[in-house]
């Protein structure tokens, strides 16, 4: 048996632990001040104050804001010193880090490529491999850019010989990408680099002279990190060429809000453009052959009524996963040389389940479903016909079925709440699973027990819930509970392997994750259902599911803590501005917080989709400002405990979010329980963050939680 960390006798470390809390809760903190500004704003003639308006400003041009994250942090970090068990929670926190993690193989030319992390590298390792069995070679090797870890691959897209790689550098964390090209036979870097590359893809042509991509014109050094991206273009890069050599080869400046997704067809005959222009799955698409014959781009799908996602074609007949007269997701092919409405195809029809990917591999479609936000994979001839499903071990979630029109292999990885990553090389031919890579990780999956419960939000809605814990939870109605959730962006969640979340079921804790609606579990309308006037269904849900919680003794108020990032970190903010009373400590990261001005700042105009505009009508306005954090925060409130987390760098939700709602919410409450923000340096939104900062992260992150939801670490480690 693995000793414990905790030496000490259980009574004396709870008595220990209960006169350290009892000292820490009484003591009313003292916040650093934040200047107030008289910034008042007209909206349909109601006229809304933005009193921190000024932490909107960007830190690294405003020595005011630097001030203030710096003034921050010191105190957040001086209060997360004191918490107990905090060192030793990132020191098993660690050791569980610490195992091989792959990424599911895929083929390129005569080579397999995979990603690899030893365990505590900040970075994963790109290799490449001649066949499945050989040593494998470094081709990639993140790590070496940077002292700290925080630069990474940014996307990457091999020449279809498999001679050529196209990769990102992503810096601190920011959405921008700068593209190198490498040779893969001597791992040589070239002279092509492309700056400003951002919300777009890379598309070689067959010929392997170049390629297709999409980047937006240089931004002046104040817009960099906080300006809209508009007047989004695509290029012709060929191979040893400058970038100011490019060719551009699509623009719409007519509309500037448009982005575009270029792809060369499999068969190397087709320029496929997908035109999008937010975050709903409704697109334009163009395409224009490739051989000389035609210069031009022809409209095949003229407006952003549906998804009209490519697939690939077998000559002239494409093929899209499409919510064509189908919510829940169909396959359809469009001959585009007859591509009127009536001739379009069915090939594989809408289904009980959400269809929530689908890619041609071979002669086969392989598409990915949802059963109640579990992973169902079926494959299917070109002509629609099933061939067999995938069968899988239990509850969990199925990734990577990546491959080539002239592939007959696939590769996937299965992974759930208590069973780490498995990595399987899949037959198309035979309909064998053959399992190559398996997780080694510091714990017995057999301690855990993932189940999945039905709840009813407020309006009768059934919502699923997954509940995962040790085996053997007693409902005493104590449990240190943590509700996560996030419900927005036709983003599903699924039950996949977390070290953190593990951690967290370790020390003692159940971890809660329900599928709100806002996400894409059900298909469209559960997705609409919790969008732009309906929004408030979503914190409906996810209260719902803490009083579900509370109601069948899992835990108690101040048991339950919540906790979400970005769209989630926007969830958290509503709800405990909502019902302050039902949690025992709050945990919203990278967050949406001001929804009156979310859109004015880089993507933020894109979610208008999801959320509406506050200029658009005065009903939107009212949606928004119904449930907007920042502007719900009401003075002489208790707020239960509450760490912000943001990064200095992040240039999706700018900090200035976060930032506005800390300096509000420190000056509102009125407990002693404390209001934090955790500001971390050179890291962004999340994509890219080093091993180090993320293990970091998370132990403050158990240790807040651990210390106000009243937990007592259970510890084990060799």
């Amino acid at each position: 048996m693995c000793p414990n960390y905790l030496t000490t006798s259980p009574i004396v470390t709870l008595a220990v632990l209960f006169i350290i809390s009892h000292a820490i809760a009484q003591e009313k903190m003292e916040y650093p001040k934040s200047k107030r500004v008289d910034q008042v704003d007209d909206f349909f003639g109601i006229s809304v104050a933005d009193p921190f308006r000024w932490l909107e400003d960007d830190v690294r041009s405003s020595e005011d804001v630097r001030q203030w994250v710096e003034s921050q942090n010191q105190l957040t970090y001086s209060q997360l010193a004191k918490l107990p068990f905090r060192e030793e929670i990132e020191s098993r926190l660690t050791q569980l880090w610490d195992y091989e993690k792959y990424g599911a193989p895929f083929k390129r030319g005569n080579r397999y490529f995979y990603f690899r992390n030893h365990g505590l590298q900040n970075q994963s390792v790109l290799y490449k491999l001649n066949s499945l069995d050989s040593t494998p070679e470094i081709l990639v090797d993140p790590n070496l850019w940077s002292e700290d870890g925080t630069d990474a691959i940014g996307g990457m897209a091999f020449s279809n010989d498999g001679k050529l790689l196209a990769y990102g550098v992503q810096k601190a964390g920011s959405d921008w990408r700068t593209w190198h090209v490498m040779e893969v036979e001597t791992g040589k870097t070239l002279s092509d680099e492309l700056n400003w590359l951002k919300f777009g893809g890379v598309s070689w042509t067959n010929d392997a002279k170049g390629f297709f991509y999409s980047r937006y014109d240089e931004p002046n050094s104040h817009e960099k990190y906080q300006g809209l991206n508009l007047g989004q273009k695509v290029y012709y890069h060929r191979i040893g060429d400058d970038q100011s050599q490019d060719r551009m080869v699509h623009q719409n400046p007519e509309n500037p809000k448009w982005g575009f997704i270029p792809e060369v067809s499999d068969d190397g005959k087709y320029l496929i453009i997908t035109v999008w222009q937010g975050t709903d799955d409704r697109y334009r698409v163009l395409y224009r052959s490739l051989d000389g014959s035609d210069p031009g781009f022809t409209i095949l799908i003229d407006t952003f009524d549906n998804e009209y996602s490519f697939l690939g074609n077998e000559g002239s007949r494409f093929y899209f996963k499409s919510d064509f007269k189908a919510p829940k997701k169909c396959i359809l092919a469009i001959d585009v040389e007859d591509p009127d409405h009536a001739n379009r195809q069915t090939v594989v029809a809408e289904s009980d389940d959400v269809m929530e990917s689908a890619g041609i591999v071979g002669d086969t479609l392989i598409i990915q479903y949802l059963q109640d936000a579990k992973s169902k994979v079926k494959l299917f001839d070109l002509a629609g016909n099933h061939v067999r499903d995938i069968e899988f071990p239990g509850i969990g979630s199925a990734s990577g079925f990546g491959g080539r029109r002239d592939q007959t292999e696939t590769f996937y990885s299965f992974s759930s709440f208590n069973r780490p990553p498995c990595v399987f090389r899949y037959d198309l031919t035979t309909g064998e699973s053959k399992l190559i890579r398996e997780a080694r990780v510091d714990f017995d999956p057999g301690d855990y027990e993932v189940k999945q419960v039905f709840y009813r939000s407020k309006d009768g809605t059934p919502v699923p819930m997954f509940i995962a814990s040790r085996i053997g939870l007693e409902l005493h109605g104590k449990n240190p509970t943590l509700l996560y959730g996030y419900g927005g962006f036709n983003i599903s969640l699924t039950p996949t392997f977390s070290i953190a979340r593990l951690q967290w079921m370790e020390m003692g804790g159940v971890f809660a994750m329900p599928n709100l609606r806002g996400g894409g579990e059900y298909g469209k309308q559960w997705h609409e259902a919790g969008t732009k006037t309906n929004k408030q269904n979503v914190f409906d849900d996810f209260i719902a599911a803490a009083e579900y919680l509370i109601d069948q003794k899992y835990t108690s108020p101040e048991n339950l803590g919540i906790q979400g990032g970005s769209n989630g970190g926007l969830l958290v903010g509503a709800c405990m501005t909502q019902r302050p009373d039902l949690f025992g400590a709050c945990l919203p990261a990278v967050g949406v917080m001001d929804m009156l001005r979310f859109h004015k700042f880089t993507a933020g105009r894109f979610w208008i989709d999801d959320y509406g505009s506050a200029e658009a009508s005065d009903e939107e306005f009212e949606a928004l400002r119904a449930y907007s954090p920042y502007h719900n925060l009401v003075g002489g409130t208790e707020y239960p405990p509450t760490m912000v987390t943001t990064a200095d760098t992040d240039d999706r939700v700018v900090p200035g979010h976060s930032f506005k709602f800390a300096a509000r919410l420190q000056e509102a409450q009125a407990g002693s329980s404390p209001i934090l923000i955790r500001i971390e340096t050179k890291t962004g939104h999340g994509a890219g963050k080093p091993t180090a900062k993320v293990i970091e992260e998370c132990a403050d992150q158990w240790a807040f939680l651990a210390r106000h939801l009243g937990l007592t670490p259970q510890l084990t480690g060799k």
